[in-house]
């Protein structure tokens, strides 16, 4: 039997981190399937950007919780540092602030 690839789809992963400006970010929530979807839900509850990158996830998905991300993802978190900041740039900008 083979996997079509074409079809397949990987369960969904989903991480949260956490950053205060100082060092580098945390990670503190991690899950696949539902708990992902829980995550992603409770983030867009309290209106948490939501980045989608599957690679990503799927590398801070290895870290434990708490763990500050490691310095060969630098690069890719800061992107996602970038997204947020414009996105929150967007809304200031939207709501007159």
């Amino acid at each position: 039997m083979r996997l079509d690839r074409k079809n397949f789809t990987r369960p969904k992963t989903a991480v949260a981190l956490q950053y205060d400006g100082l060092g580098a970010p945390r990670l503190t929530a991690k899950g696949n399937a539902e708990t992902a979807e829980r995550i992603m839900a409770i983030a867009a509850e309290h209106n948490i950007p939501i980045h989608e990158d599957p690679e990503l996830a799927a590398a801070l998905a290895h870290l434990d919780l708490g763990d500050e991300i490691p310095e060969l993802l630098y690069m890719a978190i800061a992107e996602v540092l970038s997204f947020v900041y414009d996105l929150d740039t967007l809304r200031s900008k939207a709501s007159g602030r």
